[in-house]
């Protein structure tokens, strides 16, 4: 296939007599979509039932005249002013029960049902006006499902709703309190009116509670996204598309995309590096400029499973962002090089952020692909020989990786619950095998925790998995390859009580205890490298592969079913996963630091993320460089 660049433009920041020449230049920079209208709520309609859509139809026909293909963006994401002196109790509630204020955006509460009614009234006037036209090639809902921690409310609407959830759920009081465990302290209920929000509680509050909160914040954004794209495929035959956020793990993005076409996600990866990585000083001043050799990668490799295959870029940082504690400008080369990156791993297009710089309200200092004052900014010239390569390159298809991974949002909510230790974090752990795996030249395919196959694989890697669903349970019961699960995998029931069996399937030992460790606290292992943060004792009924120094076991089962009872670092994780592949017959080579490889069914894809030359092989690779081999 071949790939595609877009971009994110606002016909409504700018002069209407503006338009035309941006639809040109555009063309010329090779630019073949155009996101548009997600946030146009108010220039639609000013004032209820008012609608004005004449600059809205000029634009696309602007565009479309062009040759561009455009993809509407639904406003859902910043409703109006008036639409809060309309329903005042939509706004989203925190855990202080403080009501948030208009002003800014993403400011409903998912589970307002007036304010549903709002949103599948203007999507289906969009989607009445629009479905048809021929330059509206594509359509995304909303905008950045739960981005600003918007996707737990505790308001009057979210509560109401959540009895209602808990009622289909359990059908009766007693099944409630026997599912939750409610005959500890006495939380016992005697009808579903009784049950709160779990905020405001003196001290921890029940941790079913808290956990079927979660499910239930997490359904509310997949049926509000279903409300939209019901209406969408009423009236358009375009694919339907959400742009999800990197590390927001608040819902479940399997079960939105289940009802998408593509999966798309907004990649910035120098603003991640400083707002959402937990890695140390030295390694952010390190690629402060280039971003984690291994973030962006693992979005995209779950975005393509959450797509089922099929993803964007629909946001790509271009330049320096403005919301992030420092905002640094990119290395030169690395626009080009997370453009191409993404492509490697399977992104149809990859659409810049923004066209032009704004020079006025929030987003004023984040850089686009021409700067306030109409003059090209340095991410446009990378986005040009981005769009020129990919007219010489030979088609990029994504091939299955022998490597698996399982990753799955409601294990982030049970151990953000339930952590047990200040340094127990789901992300991170999954994000460190993720990066081991890399290290060792390994393209990974990540599934989802209810894949009922496994059979593409040579190697599954399970970490942090709270409970194994029957159907992975299945899956791992008839996989001739191996898996490595844990540490505390399968430590759970799906009603977040302590799963009193072998945590799983093919072991016979359980866990008898385990320690979270102060950070401070580093164990060596036998081998090679350290546990740290955590460390479990289990009843030894499996043979023991792996100790620390201390002749602790570490890693337990045979050749073809383990479990991680630890915490390990990168060089213990990379040694069990070098053993472990070469055993199942998968090549690895171990990678310089910060050098990646991505292979397609066609090519191999090197990246150099380090600020200085790297050797692979015997080529040297520059800074912020690709390159690409025929396989």
């Amino acid at each position: 296939m071949k790939r595609t660049i877009g971009t994110c433009y606002y016909p409504e920041h700018w002069p209407e007599e503006m338009w035309e020449g941006d639809a040109a230049r555009m063309v010329e920079a090779g630019i073949s979509w155009v996101r548009i209208g997600e946030f146009a709520w108010s220039r639609i309609e000013a004032t209820p039932y008012q609608l004005d859509w004449s600059w809205l139809d000029k634009a696309v026909a602007t565009l479309g005249a062009a040759g561009l293909k455009v993809i509407m963006g639904t406003p859902t994401a910043t409703p109006p002013r008036w639409m809060i002196d309309k329903w005042p109790n939509m706004l989203i509630v925190n855990e202080q029960s403080q009501a948030y204020k208009f002003g800014s955006r993403r400011h409903y509460c998912f589970s307002h049902q007036p304010y549903r009614l709002e949103c599948v009234r203007i999507c289906t006037l969009m989607a009445q006006r629009y479905g048809a036209n021929p330059h509206v090639e594509a359509w995304q809902t909303d905008n950045e499902y739960s981005c600003h921690d918007t996707t737990l409310s505790y308001s009057d609407a979210a509560e109401q709703q959540f009895r209602l959830w808990l009622t289909d759920k359990y059908q009766n009081v007693a099944a409630l309190n026997t599912a939750w465990g409610n005959v500890f302290w006495s939380m016992e209920y005697n009808n579903f009116e009784q049950i709160q929000l779990p905020n405001q509680t003196v001290t921890d509050a029940n941790p079913t509670h808290l956990l079927d909160f979660r499910r239930f914040s997490s359904d509310q954004v997949v049926s509000f996204n279903r409300l939209q794209t019901d209406v969408l495929r009423q009236y358009s035959k375009a694919p339907l598309i959400h742009n999800y956020m990197g590390r927001v793990t608040d819902f479940d993005h399997y079960k939105v995309g289940a009802d998408l076409d593509i999966a798309s996600w907004d990649s910035y990866p120098m603003g991640f590096l400083e707002d959402r990585s937990e890695e140390g000083e030295a390694f952010k001043a390190r690629y402060a400029q280039q971003g984690d050799p291994d973030f962006q990668a693992f979005h995209h490799d779950l975005y393509r499973s959450v797509g089922r295959g099929r993803w964007w870029i629909m946001e790509q940082q271009p330049g320096p962002v403005n919301w992030a504690p420092y905002n640094p400008a990119p290395l030169p080369g690395m626009v080009r090089l997370w453009s191409w990156e993404a492509f490697a791993h399977g992104a149809e297009a990859v659409c810049y952020f923004r066209w032009r710089q704004a020079h006025f309200a929030q987003e004023q200092m984040h850089a686009g692909l021409y700067t306030p004052g109409n003059d090209p900014a340095p991410g446009l010239f990378e986005a040009k020989t981005v769009a020129a390569e990919i007219e010489t390159m030979p088609e990029v298809s994504t091939a299955t990786a022998q490597v698996a991974l399982v990753f799955d949002y409601e294990s982030d909510w049970a151990w953000q619950i339930q952590p047990q230790g200040a340094s127990f974090n789901y992300f991170k752990l999954v994000l460190e095998h993720y990066r081991a795996l890399r290290s060792l030249g390994l393209s990974i395919d990540i599934i989802p925790p209810d894949s009922d196959t496994l059979e593409s694989y040579r190697v599954v890697v399970i970490p942090g998995l709270m409970s194994l669903n029957s159907t992975l349970r299945n899956a791992i019961d008839n996989f001739a390859g191996a898996v490595i699960s844990g540490p505390r995998s399968g430590s759970k029931t799906a009603q977040f009580a302590m799963n009193l069996e072998p945590p799983m399937p093919g072991m016979r030992s359980k866990i008898s205890y385990v320690e979270s460790l102060r950070p401070s606290t580093v164990i060596p292992m036998k081998n090679t490298g350290n546990v740290i943060n955590w460390i479990e004792t289990t009843t030894n009924e499996d043979p023991v592969l792996q100790r620390t120094a201390c002749n602790r076991p570490v890693l337990i089962g045979d050749g073809h079913r383990q479990y991680l009872t630890a915490w390990a670092d990168q060089s213990a994780l990379r040694s069990i996963f070098k053993t472990l592949c070469q055993e199942q017959g998968v090549a690895v080579q171990e990678l310089p630091d910060g050098l990646r490889i991505r292979d397609t069914k066609e090519h191999r894809f090197v990246f150099n993320y380090n600020p200085t030359p790297t050797q692979y092989q015997g080529l040297t690779i520059e800074p912020a460089g690709v390159h690409w081999e025929a396989l």
